[in-house]
């Protein structure tokens, strides 16, 4: 059992090239094993929900965002140049609240990108997990990439705009932008559209911290926790 477990602890980490010399199944032919090619997929896939789920609560939390040096919104590029001219004519106050309540907005709209990740290792093939497990080291967070990009850009949107809503985001930042467009010396006016930035900002902050999971998971197979886990990836 113990040759079994370090055999496929090993195969994790192949490279595509190892891959076409050794197959699964073959590892898996010992008598005594008790692994199944089956179980050897639901254990990648149960290591990939638990990777998906730690990114998700990551960010989901106060100062997720906010409390990043990595994942910190601040306002559009667009409003870069507005900023500086508010906090000269005393709008620092209301600028630092439309940051605050942007990043807050973005820690509670990341919760709905949950089920979507867990659609897509629901829908995972054990062809899909055995080549994210024996190919590039981004393997699996480029399949969520394919997968769930375009769901979480279209799922994100009214979760956003309502947590936007919620934490005032929307309110501050038309404040600013209303204030700023109408000063006589702005000539080119801010996109009042938040939405679309803070989406496009937690979609890619998501990706980042699943690669970063993905990243953990290849270099520590051995670290997982569940039954099936400890089965497939082995603790002893």
């Amino acid at each position: 059992m113990k040759t079994i477990i370090t055999a496929i602890a090993l195969f994790f980490m192949l490279p595509v090239s190892s891959y076409a010399q050794l197959k699964l199944p073959k590892i898996l032919s010992g008598k005594n094993s008790g692994l199944s090619e089956t179980e050897a997929g639901q254990g990648v896939k149960e290591a990939l929900l638990q990777g998906v789920t730690t990114a998700v609560l990551n960010l989901n939390k106060t100062d997720g965002f906010f409390g990043s040096d990595i994942y910190k919104m601040f306002l559009p590029e667009d409003a870069l140049k507005a900023e500086k001219t508010l906090r000269k004519i005393g709008m620092g106050a209301q600028v630092d609240k439309a940051i605050l309540s942007i990043n807050r907005g973005a820690e509670d709209a990341v919760a709905f990108a949950k089920p979507i990740f867990i659609d897509a290792v629901k829908e995972m093939t054990l062809t899909d997990a055995l080549k994210i497990i024996s190919g590039p080291k981004d393997g699996a967070t480029n399949y969520f990439k394919e997968k769930t990009k375009d769901k979480l850009l279209s799922a994100f949107r009214p979760s956003v705009e309502s947590s936007l809503e919620k934490t005032d985001a929307t309110k501050y930042y038309a404040d600013i932008v209303t204030t700023y467009n109408k000063l006589p010396t702005t000539f080119k006016k801010i996109n009042p559209d938040l939405t679309s930035y803070v989406v496009g900002k937690a979609v890619d902050a998501l990706f980042d911290q699943v690669a970063k999971e993905e990243e953990n998971i290849r270099a520590n197979p051995l670290a997982r926790g569940s039954d099936i886990l400890k089965k497939v990836f082995g603790t002893k």
